[in-house]
């Protein structure tokens, strides 16, 4: 028997809420005196984060390792997979690259290895912790995947899991979608789904209520929860599909507008959710350079491909908009890993480490030139920066395949003992930098706006929201949402009634 009890969240798709509800009980749990830890077997997500060993795991279950109160490590995701091209990732193992495999080739030749990493990894958990809370992925309905699957029901039978199921209502169809998953599953698997859960409700439930005890009567599965959607909920997300969502503030006025350059490789773009919290900041994504405008604040994110998302902002045209605006004085820009090799003079790629493109002229605003090489940084960051006047700590993580090499930095952006990191001068409105997380700082980016503001003629700001704070609470307002209509009662009597059974390996 094993040591741990666990939990299995499936969802009837992508983005149904099952990060957030794993994120959730993950912890209740630990509220309520459990050892807990989350595992993820098979994670795609080009937002990742670093644990304290230097390794390389999906943001989510870093974050539900955060919310369960205990460090991450490279078990609770032991295969990452990042996509850097149509059909074809980067496959991280135990938290360091593996290698570049197309997805035909990643299903056929890694399926055998793959189950024995992840069974490995979740032993290793199940002997350390008293509950593991499993997170699968997409649906497990996909019936043209389930023979070679690594991430939903067989990692169900692999840990002798019951599962719940997650549906997002604000999608429509949800009593389909759940109706159809479940009819879907093998008759053994449908047998292991404990009951579902309704999520991202708003309205009045009792109009729900007949569609809710028609359901149960149907399907014979309990309806355990209608978790009410949450506004203003600062959890990390770690899928881009997430990303419509950011289109809130677009027509918002606000006193400094936010332009956020979405590349079709974007990674890690969590890097500016702390601008939402800002009361005078109208954060937008752009996509093409007449979107761009004239805005305050240019921002150029993380890549997974960076040479073909350099390529994309040329072809868009923002690649010239963004140095025009830079020349002008108008906008001042600030990139960030993938974005800070952009900004420089040039990227190679000899051994086509991350695209077929040997090399590109960058923006040419930093005198730098980088490389692409095949060993990784990954490295969580501290230091201090110059910035404003100010000696700030500053905190983040580093993930990038390219060292960056400049002739003389005559502006170093960030201190680190002997070594220093990025670049940054105030006067020309430039910064570039590996540090992901850098905006999470709150005095830096206090000191970022209001440098801003003085710029156009405005009082600064300086009561703003610490967003580390709110991150945390926002744990504690999920795992109290959850609690309050969820029936955790009939969840803790099916986990332990599971593990009083053989385990089916």
């Amino acid at each position: 028997m094993h040591k741990s009890l666990p939990l299995m969240i499936q969802g009837t798709s992508s983005d149904a809420g099952k990060s957030a509800i794993a994120t959730a009980l993950c912890r209740i749990f630990a509220q309520d005196g459990y050892k807990t830890a989350p595992f993820k077997s098979q994670n795609m997500a080009l937002n990742s984060y670093v644990t304290l060993d230097g390794k390389e795991i999906g943001r989510a279950q870093g974050v539900q390792a955060e919310a369960a109160g205990i460090l991450a490590t490279t078990d609770m995701n032991p295969i990452l997979i990042k996509p850097t091209r149509d059909s074809e990732s980067q496959i991280v193992v135990n938290g360091e690259p593996y290698r570049n495999m197309k997805a035909f080739a990643y299903r056929q030749e890694f399926f055998d290895e793959g189950l024995r990493i992840i069974e490995e990894a979740y032993q290793r958990l199940s002997a350390s912790y008293e509950r593991i809370v499993i997170e699968g992925a997409g649906s497990p309905a996909e019936i043209n995947l389930n023979d070679r699957e690594l991430v939903n029901m067989r990692v169900a039978r692999l840990t002798n899991a019951p599962v719940i199921l997650v549906a997002d209502i604000e999608r429509g169809g949800v009593f389909a979608s759940l109706v159809g998953t479940l009819q879907l599953l093998e008759p053994a698997d449908r047998d292991r789904v404990i009951g579902v859960i309704i999520n991202r409700f708003r309205g009045d439930v009792t109009l729900l209520q007949p569609g809710l005890d028609w359901f149960e009567e149907y399907t014979g599965k309990p309806v355990l929860g209608v978790v009410p959607f949450i506004p203003d909920l600062w959890i990390d997300a770690e899928d881009s599909l997430i990303l419509h969502k950011y289109h809130g503030q677009r027509e918002t006025p606000r006193e400094i507008d936010i332009a956020v350059l979405r590349y079709p490789r974007i990674s890690n773009f969590t890097d500016v959710d702390p601008f939402f919290v800002e009361p005078d900041c109208r954060m937008r994504f752009v996509t093409r350079a007449e979107e761009l405008g004239e805005p305050d604040l240019i921002v150029l994110p993380g890549s997974k491909n960076t040479l073909e998302d350099l390529q994309f902002l040329r072809d868009t045209g923002l690649a010239e908009r963004v140095q025009k605006l830079h020349q002008s004085g108008r906008s001042y820009v600030v990139g960030l890993c993938g974005g800070y090799q952009m900004l420089g003079e040039s990227i190679h790629d000899p051994e086509g480490v991350e695209s077929p493109l040997k090399e590109l002229d960058g923006l040419g605003m930093i005198p730098m030139i980088t490389t692409m090489e095949k060993k990784k940084t990954t490295v969580l960051s501290r230091g201090e920066a110059v910035f404003a006047g100010e000696n700030i700590t500053v905190e983040g993580y580093e993930i990038h395949m390219g060292q960056s090499v400049y002739e003389t930095n005559d502006a170093p952006f960030i201190h680190m003992g002997e070594r220093i990191e990025g670049y940054c001068q105030v006067e020309r409105q430039l910064i570039g930098t590996y540090f992901h997380g850098l905006f999470h700082n709150d005095r830096l980016r206090t000191l970022l706006l209001n440098t801003i503001r003085e710029k156009k003629g405005l009082s600064p700001l300086e009561d703003r929201p610490s967003f580390v704070a709110l991150r945390e609470q926002g744990y504690d307002l999920l795992a109290d949402t959850v609690r309050s209509h969820v029936r955790l009662d009939v969840i803790e009597e099916q986990m332990r009634a599971y593990q009083e059974k053989e385990v089916r390996l």
